[in-house]
This record gives C-alpha cells, sequence and structure tokens, in this order.
C-alpha cells in the first residue's frame, strides 16, 4: 500500500529521578549520602533509508515514544538511559510542525540518522548536594520532561523528470517503455493510482529517475481529481515534462495552458522550473505537420525545417525542446531520452 502522508505525535524520554540514599554498612560510621543520578531519557531520531518506500509503517498509529530514563540508585549507582526512537523514513521526507504548518526537517540524504526530539535529561542524586552546613540532603533533582511535537511526515518522491499530463495521455505507457517501471496500463482515465518512479538508462553510463503521477485534470489545484494529491511528488524534480496528447479532442495548446495553469496554481515555484514537451500517440495523429506548426506558433516560437529534432535555446517561459513521440512505436523515445538527458547536464 502506498502511504505518503501520516500524522503523529513523538515524544521523547522523561529524565529519570535522582536517588536519596545514605550510605548504611557494617563499620562504616557515618557514610553519607551515596543517592545516584536519573539516567536521561531517550532521544528521537528519524533514519533515512533507501530500502523503504512508503509511510506505510506508520498507519494507524497515533503516538510513538523514546523510552523514559530509570531513576538513580543508592551507591551512586546511575540510572539506565531510556531507549532511543528511530523513525525509518524514505529519501524524500518532510516533517512538518502539524499545528503551525512549519517545515521543521527536509529528509533526502540516504544513510543519514538526525536527532529531532531531546530526551530528558536524568536528576542529580543526593550525594550532589552534600555541604559543610548540610552533611545528610534528604533532596534530590526529578529528571526534566520530555519533548513533545504532533508532526505531520509527507513523502515527495525524489526525481529528475516529472512528467505532467491529462490522464490516458500515456505517462504510464511512456514510463514503461523507456524505464523498468511497470505501471498498470488501460484504455480509461486514472489507471495511474499511486505516484512511479523508473529509471531511464540513456546509455552506458548515463541515466535519470522519471517520476509518474496520476493524471491532472481542470481544476486540480482546487480539489477535483486524483492528480493534486500528488503533484507534491513532482515538487522535488529537477525538471517537468508536458505530455500533450495529438489524438486528443482538445486542442494542443488548450491542453498545455491548462496543465501549466494548475501546476502554477499548486506551486508558482514549480511552475517556473525548466521544462519539455512530448507531444504523444503521433502515431495517431492526422495531419501531423500542420498539428505542430499551428502549436508551436502559438507558443510564440518558430519551427525548424526538421521540426522533430527542434531543440530551442533554453529560455524560462519557454520550453527547452518539443517533440513529437510514439511510445507504441517507439518513434522518436531515443530522442527524447538524451535530449532530457541534455536538459538535465544543463540544469546542473
Amino acid at each position: 500500500m502506498f502511504i505518503d502522508s501520516v500524522k503523529l505525535t513523538l515524544a521523547s524520554g522523561h529524565g529519570g529521578a535522582g536517588a536519596v540514599s545514605f550510605r548504611r554498612e557494617k563499620h562504616v560510621i557515618l557514610g553519607g549520602p551515596d543517592g545516584g543520578d536519573g539516567g536521561d531519557g531517550g532521544d528521537v531520531y528519524f533514519v533515512i533509508d533507501n530500502n523503504s518506500h512508503t509511510l506505510a509503517a506508520y498507519k494507524g498509529k497515533n503516538k510513538l515514544s523514546a523510552k523514559n530514563g530509570e531513576p538513580g540508585m543508592g551507591r551512586r549507582m546511575t540510572g539506565k538511559k531510556g531507549e532511543s526512537l528511530e523513525l525509518i523514513v524514505p529519501p524524500g521526507t518532510a516533517v512538518y510542525d502539524d499545528e503551525t504548518g512549519e517545515l521543521l526537517l527536509d529528509l533526502v540524504n540516504e544513510g543519514e540518522r538526525v536527532l529531532f526530539l531531546k530526551g530528558g535529561k536524568g536528576g542529580l542524586g543526593n550525594v550532589h548536594f552534600k555541604s559543610s552546613t548540610n552533611q545528610a540532603p534528604e533532596y534530590a533533582q526529578k529528571g526534566t520532561p520530555e519533548e513533545i511535537c504532533n508532526v505531520r511526515l509527507e513523502l515527495k518522491l525524489i526525481a529528475d523528470v516529472g512528467l505532467v499530463g491529462f490522464p490516458n495521455v500515456g505517462k504510464s505507457t511512456l514510463i514503461s517503455t523507456v524505464s523498468n517501471a511497470k505501471p498498470q496500463i488501460a484504455n480509461y482515465e486514472f489507471t495511474t493510482l499511486t505516484p512511479k518512479l523508473g529509471l531511464v538508462e540513456v546509455d552506458e553510463y548515463n541515466g535519470f529517475v522519471m517520476a509518474d503521477i496520476p493524471g491532472i485534470i481542470e481544476g486540480a489545484s482546487d480539489g477535483r481529481g486524483l492528480g493534486i494529491q500528488f503533484l507534491k511528488h513532482i515538487e522535488r524534480t529537477k525538471i517537468l515534462l508536458y505530455m500533450i496528447d495529438l489524438a486528443n479532442y482538445r486542442e494542443l495548446d488548450e491542453q498545455f495552458f491548462t496543465l501549466r495553469a494548475e501546476v502554477e496554481k499548486f506551486s508558482p515555484e514549480l511552475a517556473k522550473r525548466d521544462y519539455a514537451i512530448a507531444l504523444t500517440r503521433m502515431d495517431a495523429a492526422e495531419n501531423l505537420e500542420e498539428k505542430v506548426g499551428e502549436f508551436i506558433s502559438k507558443l510564440g516560437l518558430k519551427a525548424g525545417d526538421k521540426f522533430k529534432q527542434d531543440i530551442y535555446e533554453f529560455d524560462a517561459l519557454k520550453p527547452y525542446f518539443i517533440l513529437p513521440i510514439s511510445s507504441a512505436t517507439n518513434e522518436n523515445i531515443s530522442e527524447l531520452k538524451f535530449s532530457l538527458l541534455e536538459l538535465l547536464k544543463k540544469d546542473k
């Protein structure tokens, strides 16, 4: 099950209390205080693990706590430190304060172990309070309290290229063609119900990660459809690839400008990312050259003699390239992979 958002109450451990104790042994006169310190409470850590892919391990859990420190004992013995709590999460997990919405941690580096909540300090035993005026102190410190935080964990997949398009536009077919991902493919809308990652191998030495999310529809940024739930998964992508369907009843420019508007409403920052356009299902399109030429003109660009290979000089307001493709016949798929790689290298 793909779980990408959970709410939890996290707590570190309470510090153990110091001990009030006096040395009592045969033949030892005036042994004095010997109460030990309490143990520190356990800490809360986040551990980033590449082998973890969802937040499903925390589904249905409300509160998770580290162990409390144990009280001190006589003979100056310190109480045992509380066991720390380690929360294993996939790379790309963001930790938000659930009450204020503040981003507390952005966990992206594999193998990193990040301290989140510090355990309470153990109290001092009465041995520390002996003085010339108080030879037998009858008190010790209590441990300091735990730290508590209500958090929201959100998983945002880390990919190089994020696919953006209407439902049933061919995103799943493309990612299954160019990568090792095996998404469900069918001739109806919303076959992709969860985000998918695929590794695209361009040549022997180069590759990149592509992310496919459920299709976006008009009004997605207002909560319609499935795509808005998963747009956060392309927030981390370096570039966006808009998938425009040549065989769709909508005009090409209508598809593109609708998608751009929904992305911008969701995140103005995301809308500023470098982007390119793939025109899908060229094998099923009628009047291909005319359609593509008209679309390029409506974007304020100029088509060259060989529009299929046109790579425009990058401009933040323009696509890096517009390329008709067919996942069914593999036409221009190799060119697409190399062009995306070129843009990724340019983006570094």
